[in-house]
């Protein structure tokens, strides 16, 4: 089967121009000057829309245990709202518990999300669990192309590594070339702020961000740097939050080091006043990094632009107000950490472009090449090009939507961007030259989506 897409504008992170795009089973066949082909077994007219390549969300959490409960959203439900939102690749954290081997939870997350994705999937992985035989599975993960290693300076009992644990994993990773992803924050001491603010009574919501200072984000990714540079391994710090952990990753950065980070929209958007909101409406924003107040955000969009941030992802991890935030009503630190956003990153992205913080070709840099070239996707995602996967979206820029939980797709009862007027919509989306998104129905289905088994990462300095 045969797509024409034509009459729009091409946009890639290097330039957009007018162009057809001509779509041959699952690969683009051709980009061609508007007019060059005119037969097609079905043609889109993309007129005064852009096209673009299909989003990467390069961070998500889809039926994720925390807390003594699971994120809410299914690999089929997370999949077919990321569709939704023109997103057509995820990239999944496979948890290792505490004394669990590292390939038994790739097996364990295989079993999850194998015919059950509506898009295309990879994994990282969590290690949790530092020992001579993770770090000996570590490359077998590579082989089957997992090559992202995520760890923690956060949670102490649960996900938490020490300085000498992430040193070990550090130095395997530059021995093997794979990436070490790092939640940096200072868990040790964030426990006894959490434990001080509950032996006084300050349990609301707000607290989960009082007791988690930027202060703290900053000196955890500081010394992540530190470790990354005496073992040489890539470091990309996740979901960074404030300044001053940007700040470090910037004099990083500026000395050559690989060191790389990535926001996401809910820093961007949303503030530590959301956590104010009365009647337990707080609890709702309750993510770790928490909401900073309003003035990071210009930090944050000024390293978007410089390219200080590489890259826009979710987090997305999705609990419902009833029943899964309501766990913490009367102790913030039982509130399960996890905002839903994976349907609505690239239309909140967009919104960077209508208020001039970044260029067109930005927008689709931060939001999928750079994911592709990232993390060892480069050639087959991110691009509108010959040969390329047909992950395509044909975008309106002038549409007008209201962001609610009454008209998502994601699996969970709240949206964290309630009433929100946006200019941007997504209006077809393709997955692999199949439509999945158009005129306003979800065509595709459970089970379309390929696992990815990616490359090294193909972004190192």
């Amino acid at each position: 089967m045969t797509t024409l897409i034509r009459n729009g504008t091409v946009v890639n992170a290097t330039g957009r121009m007018a162009a057809d795009v001509l779509v041959d089973g699952e690969t683009i066949a051709a980009v061609a000057a508007p007019g060059v082909f005119t037969e097609a077994d079905t043609i889109i007219d993309a007129a005064g829309k852009y096209v673009i390549p299909g989003g990467i969300d390069g961070h998500t959490h889809m039926e994720m245990p925390f807390g003594g409960t699971f994120s809410n959203d299914t690999f089929a439900t997370g999949t077919t709202a990321a569709a939704w939102g023109g997103t057509t690749t995820i990239i999944d954290f496979a948890v290792q518990a505490k004394g669990t081997s590292l390939l038994s939870t790739m097996d364990k997350w295989h079993e999850k999300a194998d015919n059950h994705c509506a898009i295309d999937y990879g994994f990282h992985m969590i290690i949790s669990d530092v020992n001579d035989s993770s770090l000996k599975e570590m490359e077998s993960c590579i082989d089957a192309g997992v090559n992202s290693f995520k760890m923690f300076m956060a949670y102490p009992g649960v996900f938490y590594s020490t300085d000498g644990e992430i040193l070990r994993a550090m130095q395997r990773a530059s021995e093997t070339g794979s990436m070490i992803m790092m939640h940096a924050e200072n868990g040790i001491a964030i426990d006894q702020l959490v434990a001080q603010a509950i032996a006084a009574g300050r349990t609301e919501p707000l607290h989960h961000s009082l007791t988690r200072p930027p202060e703290l984000e900053g000196e955890a990714t500081s010394r992540a740097i530190q470790l990354a540079k005496v073992t040489g391994a890539p470091l990309y710090i996740v979901h960074l939050s404030a300044r001053h952990a940007l700040e470090a990753v910037a004099a990083a950065r500026n000395t050559g080091q690989n060191v790389f980070a990535e926001t996401c929209p809910q820093y961007l958007y949303l503030s530590i006043e959301d956590m104010k909101k009365p009647d337990f409406e707080g609890s709702k924003y309750v993510a770790s990094p928490p909401l900073r107040p309003k003035d990071h955000q210009t930090d944050l969009w000024r390293g978007l632009r410089t390219n200080d941030l590489s890259v826009v992802s979710t987090d997305h991890c999705p609990f419902c107000f009833k029943d899964q935030k309501e766990l913490g009503r009367d102790d913030f630190s039982k509130i399960p950490n996890g905002m839903p956003g994976v349907e609505h990153r690239m239309d909140l992205l967009h919104q960077g472009v209508v208020a001039g913080e970044i260029s067109l070709e930005r927008w689709v840099e931060i939001s999928s090449t750079t994911p592709a070239r990232m993390f060892g996707l480069n050639g087959r995602k991110g691009t509108i090009a010959p040969g390329a996967d047909a992950d395509i979206v044909v975008y309106d820029p002038t549409a007008k939507q209201t962001i609610s939980a009454a008209t998502h797709h994601m699996n969970v009862d709240y949206s964290a961007y309630e009433g929100m007027d946006i200019t941007g919509k997504v209006d077809t989306v393709m997955s692999r030259g199949a439509v999945v998104i158009a005129d306003g129905a979800f065509h595709g289905r459970e089970g379309h989506g390929k696992f990815l088994k990616r490359d090294l990462s193909q972004y190192l300095i």
